[in-house]
C-alpha cells in the first residue's frame, strides 16, 4: 500500500491522532486527498469545484497552529467536503445548476463557519442534484458500481467518502438526501434533529424539512463531526437553542437494555427486496444479542407521511424559486423546473391541511417513543439496493426530494424529515453482488447520542466499514 493510500484510508479519529503524534501533517493529508481527487474525478464526478490552493493554504495554517499549541479539536487539519448548496465565501456555489453559474457568495454558510472554527480543511464542493431536486450531468458514479445510482441529492458527498477523496463530508437532507447516499455507499449518515445544525447560507429545497448533517465512514467520526457543526445560530430563525453535548461521551457503553422498536407493517413492508429484508433482520438479531430489547410497535400515522411531506415540500420549493424561474427559467433543466413549479398549483387549503397532518404525525411519533420508552426505531434505510443508472428516469413533477422516481425509494426516510426527529443510516451488509445495504435508526428529538451509541455497538461486531469499493484501488 502506498503512503497516499495509507493516509486516505485513515478514519477522522485515526488521522487526528496521527497528526498529534507527529506521524503526518495536515499538508500531507491534504496533498494525498487532492491526489486522490485527481485520480478518481474523471470517472466518479464527485466534486463540483476543488479550490486546491485554498485547501493547501488552510492545511499549512493548521500545521502552524498545531505547532504553536493551538489545537481546534478533532477536525483540525482534516480534509472535509462540503455539498455545493452550502455558501462558501469566494468559492463557487452553483448548486448543480446553470441558474447560478459563476456564483461566488460573499459569506459562508453557518455550517461552513463552524467547520473553519474547528480547523477543518475545506477540500472541495461536492456535487449535488440541480437545486437538490433535479438531475446531474454528467452523472456522478459510485465506486461500488459505476453503473449504479449513487444516491441523492448529496451525491458528491457520498461518492467522495466512498472513494476516499474526503475524510468526512457535509450533506443536506430534505427527504433522505444524507441517509440514501450513506446507505448506497456503505457510509454513516446523520440527519440530526431539525434545528440542531444551522441552515443559514444553505440554498433551501423545503425550508421546514431541510436538515444539514455529516457523512463519514465510521460512527465515531460522525459523532465528532456533528459536535463540530451543531449549535444555535441566530441567523437561522429555526436554529434550536439546545446545548450541544459531546456525542462521543458514553459511545462505548453498548446497547444493553436499550428498547428498540420495530414497526413491521410500514418499514418491513412487501416492497423490500429479499437482500434488504435479510440484512435488516440480521441487524435486529445482532442488536438483541448485544442486549437491546426488541419490541414490536405500531404507528398507523406513518401511512400519510409521504403525501404530507410532498405537499409541504412542493409549496415551499415553488415559493423559493418563483422569482428565479421568472427571471432565469430557461436556464433550469426541464425536469427540475417542472418539479419546482408544481407547487404553484397546490391550494392554500391543501398546504394548511398538510401542516396540520404533520403536527398530528409529530405528536403520534413522539407519543410512541414516550409510551414505549423507546431509544430508537430500527428499519432499513431504503427498501432496495442501488438501482441501475439506466433505470433512474429524469426527475418528474411528482418525484420525491429529487431523488429518483423509483417507486418506494424514499418510503423509509420521509418520516424522520416530517417529524424532525434525528435519524442515522449505517452499514448493514452487502448483497451477493457486492452492493451496500444500510439500516436506519430514528430517535428522540435531540438524542443523537443514543443513536450513535447503538450504531457504534453494532459497528464493533462487523467489518462492513472496512470493506473497500472495487474502484478504490483501480
Amino acid at each position: 500500500m502506498t503512503e497516499q493510500l495509507a493516509l486516505i484510508n485513515l478514519s477522522i479519529s485515526e488521522a487526528a491522532s496521527a497528526l498529534r503524534r507527529g506521524e503526518t501533517t495536515a499538508v500531507a493529508l491534504t496533498e494525498a486527498t487532492l491526489a486522490r481527487i485527481n485520480q478518481t474525478e474523471p470517472t466518479l464526478q464527485a466534486y463540483a469545484t476543488v479550490p486546491a490552493d485554498l485547501a493547501l493554504a488552510a492545511a499549512e495554517q493548521a500545521d502552524r497552529d498545531l505547532a504553536s499549541g493551538r489545537d481546534r479539536g478533532p477536525l483540525h487539519g482534516i480534509p472535509i467536503g462540503v455539498k455545493d448548496n452550502c455558501y462558501t465565501e469566494g468559492i463557487l456555489t452553483e448548486v448543480g445548476s446553470k441558474v447560478l453559474a459563476g456564483f461566488l457568495p460573499d459569506h459562508d454558510a453557518g455550517v461552513v463557519d463552524r467547520l473553519y472554527a474547528a480547523g477543518a480543511v475545506i477540500i472541495g464542493k461536492t456535487r449535488c442534484h440541480e437545486f437538490s431536486c433535479g438531475g446531474s450531468e454528467p452523472p456522478t458514479r459510485t465506486p461500488w458500481d459505476l453503473e449504479r445510482f449513487p444516491g441523492g441529492s448529496s451525491i458528491g458527498s457520498g461518492v467522495a467518502l466512498a472513494a476516499r477523496s474526503a475524510f468526512g463530508a457535509i450533506g443536506t437532507d430534505t427527504g433522505g438526501s444524507i441517509r440514501i447516499p450513506a446507505s448506497i455507499n456503505n457510509l454513516v449518515g446523520m440527519k440530526a434533529t431539525y434545528g440542531r445544525v444551522s441552515a443559514f447560507g444553505v440554498v433551501p429545497l423545503a425550508w421546514s424539512h431541510d436538515h444539514i448533517g455529516p457523512l463519514t465512514r465510521r460512527v465515531r467520526d460522525n459523532a465528532l463531526m456533528l459536535r463540530a457543526i451543531a449549535g444555535h445560530d441566530p441567523r437561522d430563525i429555526n436554529s434550536a437553542r439546545v446545548e450541544v453535548p459531546d456525542f462521543t461521551a458514553g459511545i462505548e457503553r453498548g446497547a444493553q437494555s436499550m428498547r428498540i422498536g420495530i414497526e413491521r407493517e410500514y418499514f418491513l413492508y412487501p416492497g423490500l427486496t429479499d437482500e434488504v429484508r435479510a440484512a435488516t433482520e440480521a441487524v435486529i438479531c445482532q442488536m438483541a444479542d448485544l442486549g437491546a430489547e426488541i419490541i414490536e410497535v405500531s404507528l398507523p400515522e406513518l401511512e400519510f407521511t409521504r403525501e404530507t411531506l410532498n405537499i409541504i415540500g412542493k409549496v415551499e420549493s415553488a415559493s423559493y424559486h418563483k422569482e428565479l424561474i421568472r427571471e432565469k427559467g430557461h436556464l433550469y433543466s426541464p425536469g427540475t423546473r417542472a418539479t419546482l413549479e408544481i407547487g404553484q398549483a397546490v391550494l392554500g387549503t391543501q398546504y394548511v391541511a398538510a401542516l396540520r397532518a404533520r403536527e398530528r404525525f409529530r405528536s403520534a411519533a413522539r407519543a410512541l417513543f414516550q409510551r414505549e420508552n423507546l431509544a430508537a426505531l430500527l428499519s432499513p434505510t431504503i427498501p432496495v439496493p442501488a438501482p441501475l443508472l439506466s433505470d433512474v428516469r429524469e426527475p418528474r413533477a411528482d418525484a420525491d426530494d429529487g431523488e429518483t422516481p423509483t417507486d418506494g425509494f424514499v418510503h423509509h426516510v420521509y418520516p424522520a424529515n416530517l417529524s424532525g426527529q434525528p435519524a442515522l443510516s449505517a452499514p448493514a451488509g452487502f448483497t451477493p453482488d457486492g452492493l451496500p445495504i444500510g439500516y436506519q435508526l430514528m430517535g428522540r428529538p435531540f438524542d443523537e447520542a443514543t443513536l450513535y451509541r447503538i450504531a457504534y455497538a453494532y459497528e464493533q461486531t462487523q467489518d462492513w466499514h472496512e470493506r473497500q469499493p472495487p474502484q478504490v484501488y483501480d
